[in-house]
C-alpha cells in the first residue's frame, strides 16, 4: 500500500455523514427546546457550524458544532450569554464543559459543541461570541469561515493533519489548523501524502513565528490564542513526525 493510499483509507474509515437526514443532526432536534427555553424571544437562529459544516469533520473527532446566534437587541453581556448557557443545559441534565468559546456537552452519544454569539445586525452576518480564556470578547462570520475553508482546498489534509492533532493530544485550535494548512500548502500541487508532509515540514519551520488573522475579523489575531509552549508543541511533534520513517507511525 502507497502512502497516498494509506492515508484515504484513513480518511475513508473517518468520513463523517453530513446530510440532511444524517443521524448526527438529530442531535439539534433534542437539544433545541433546551436552547428555546433558555434564549427565550432572545433566539434568532440555531445552526451547525465548526468543522461539520466545513467538511473538515472526523467520525472521531467532535461530531458536531451548533452556532446559536442570538438577536442584536439581546441585553445580555457576552459573558453572561456564555455562563447562563452553561447553567441551562446543566440545569437540563446534561454535563457542560467550558471550552473557550464554546460549551461541550454530550447528546445521545454524540459529542457537541455549542457556541452562543449576539447577533451585530440584520445586514451582516457578524456576530459577538465570549473568548473564556482571554475574558473579552470578539467579533467574528462563521459563514465567512466556513467559505474561506472550502474555498482554501485542503479538505483531505486538514483532515488528516486533525488527527494527529488528537492522536497525540495537542492542543490546537481547529479553526487555526484549517487556516495554518492552507497557508501552509499555497501553490502546493503535491499528492495527499505529499502535501501532509509539507504541511508538518511548514509546522517545524514557519508555524512559531507566523501571524494567523481572522480572515472576518482583521482585529481577532488568531495566533495570539495560543500560549509560546502550546505552539512548541506542536512544532516538536511536528519535527518528529518527519523523523519517522512512514506515515503509519504518525497517523493511525
Amino acid at each position: 500500500m502507497t502512502a497516498d493510499e494509506y492515508l484515504w483509507k484513513i480518511l475513508l474509515r473517518e468520513a463523517v455523514n453530513t446530510a440532511v437526514n444524517s443521524p448526527v443532526r438529530s442531535v439539534q432536534q433534542t437539544i433545541l427546546p433546551t436552547l428555546q427555553k433558555w434564549a427565550g424571544t432572545q433566539l434568532e437562529t440555531v445552526h451547525p457550524s465548526g468543522s461539520f459544516a466545513k467538511g473538515t469533520a472526523n467520525m472521531s473527532g467532535t461530531d458536531i458544532d451548533l452556532f446559536i446566534s442570538l438577536k442584536a437587541g439581546t441585553t445580555n453581556t457576552l459573558k453572561e450569554i456564555y455562563d447562563s448557557l452553561a447553567d441551562a443545559v446543566k440545569a437540563a441534565g446534561y454535563t457542560p464543559r467550558r471550552q473557550n468559546v464554546s460549551i461541550n456537552i454530550k447528546v445521545g452519544g454524540y459529542d457537541v459543541d455549542l457556541v452562543p454569539a449576539k447577533k451585530h445586525d440584520n445586514l451582516t452576518g457578524d456576530h459577538s461570541l465570549y473568548r473564556r480564556r482571554a475574558d473579552t470578547w470578539t467579533k467574528t462570520n462563521v459563514v465567512r469561515h466556513i467559505a474561506v475553508v472550502q474555498a482554501g482546498g485542503r479538505i483531505a489534509e486538514t483532515r488528516i493533519l486533525k488527527l494527529w492533532r488528537n492522536q497525540k493530544n495537542l492542543d490546537f485550535p481547529s479553526f487555526y489548523l484549517e487556516l495554518t494548512a492552507i497557508e501552509a500548502l499555497k501553490g502546493a500541487k503535491g499528492t495527499l501524502s505529499q502535501n501532509v508532509w509539507a504541511v508538518f515540514a511548514y509546522l517545524r519551520d514557519s508555524f512559531i513565528s507566523a501571524r494567523v488573522i481572522d480572515p472576518a475579523n482583521t482585529n481577532n489575531v488568531i495566533s495570539d490564542d495560543m500560549t509560546a509552549a502550546q505552539k512548541t508543541a506542536i512544532k516538536t511533534a511536528a519535527g518528529a513526525a518527519l523523523g519517522a520513517k512512514n506515515l503509519g507511525d504518525i497517523v493511525k
